[in-house]
């Protein structure tokens, strides 16, 4: 069966009417990117923040084979997967950590912009560092999410930046020549006592973010094995670590930075050795009923769609986790009305705190 990028699905992320595998921007980044990408088809191209295969796919449908992948979204790995099983090209890539062996000799690299400018430019900092002098970087968007930083943060990194035609309302940088390269590193901050430190792209950077700040505020002490749950940074797994010398912690968190950023909290706060940190989609690797404490601020978008159907699916597989009569914590913007959700897929949930703008529940596992 041909190949079609039309094919593409999100799963395992939320999938509905409004919530695409594949937009304009992937379709440009192609279209721009297939001179270059012809002379290379075993090795030497590169694809960054690969939403669900679309880039990754269709450069193997028109002959690329060795490429080179990283995706901060876990659930992005395992669209890339499911979308290869079913589209043939199951063996044509790679799956890599955000280093220099990802981009090292890179000739092309295919980027799907981030948001964060600091996740930007440890993205370019890494390529300028590592990949092939000639390196050529393609760099899309959608244009409601682009800005003119971006031009000049490629353009501290790369001697050129071209800007292609607007088309379907997104658009391509193209960077060439190499220069003034660096591996991407933490940026650091002490904030209320805690150490927190943060990669590009991170929720809330080095800082503790409002929400996190009330919840905080309010949390029980946790007993061995509490969970972090979208841990972002780790500053709850850290401060409760810090707080109650005797425990343990796990932190969660499906975006590789966000994991890479809460093992750098942790180490920096010295609690390394009792916080566990791990990469997982929702809470997959926990075991049923095996927790007695979660501590939750769930996001309230996947990839870049907003939508207020990634807590409830939060909230589930937290109840799933929980032992009858644990607890889940959560810190929720009250102008989104959680309550209902956590009371119908957790258990009673009583107010805890509330400020202007947050609510703090706990809600207990029947």
């Amino acid at each position: 069966m041909p190949f079609s990028l039309d094919d593409l699905r999100r799963w395992p992320d939320l999938e509905g009417p409004d919530l695409v595998a594949v937009d304009a921007a992937d379709r440009l980044i192609l279209d721009e990117s297939e001179a270059a990408r012809a002379g290379f088809s075993d090795g030497g191209l590169v694809v960054i923040d690969d939403a669900y295969g679309a880039l990754t796919l269709g450069a193997a449908a028109a002959g690329a084979r060795g490429i080179r992948v990283y995706q901060d979204a876990l659930t992005g790995e395992r669209a890339l997967e499911a979308n290869a099983a079913r589209s043939g090209l199951p063996d044509t890539f790679t799956h890599h950590p955000l280093d220099a062996d990802l981009v090292r000799d890179a000739r092309v690299v295919l980027l799907r912009l981030p948001r964060a400018l600091r996740a930007l430019d440890d993205i370019a900092g890494l390529i300028a560092a590592h990949a092939h002098p000639d390196v050529v970087v393609f760099a899309g968007g959608r244009l409601k999410y682009m800005t003119v930083a971006m031009n000049d943060v490629l353009g501290t990194r790369f001697d050129r930046v071209d800007v292609t035609h607007a088309r379907q309302k997104s658009r391509v940088l193209v960077a060439r020549g190499p220069h003034d390269g660096a591996d991407p590193q933490p940026e650091a901050a002490t904030v209320d006592g805690l150490e927190v430190r943060a990669f590009g792209g991170v929720f809330a950077g080095a800082s503790i973010d409002i929400g996190t700040r009330l919840l905080l505020a309010h949390l029980p002490g946790p007993v061995d094995g509490a969970i972090d749950y979208a841990c972002g940074t780790g500053v709850v797994a850290a401060a409760w670590a810090t707080r109650h010398p005797s425990v343990r912690i796990i932190a969660t968190d499906q975006s590789a930075v966000a994991v890479a950023s809460a093992r750098a909290t942790a180490l920096a706060n010295g609690v390394a050795d009792r916080v566990e940190v791990v990469r997982d989609d929702l809470l997959a690797s926990r075991p049923d009923a095996s927790a007695s404490l979660i501590a939750l601020n769930p996001p309230f978008h996947t990839g870049g769609a907003i939508t207020e159907a990634v807590a409830p699916r939060m909230f589930a597989d937290a109840a799933r986790v929980l032992a009858p009569g644990g607890e889940l914590w959560t810190v929720w913007n009250s102008a989104l009305q959680y309550r209902g959700a956590l009371e119908r897929l957790v258990g009673p949930t009583r107010q805890v705190a509330r400020d202007r703008k947050f609510t703090v529940t706990a809600s207990t596992r029947r």
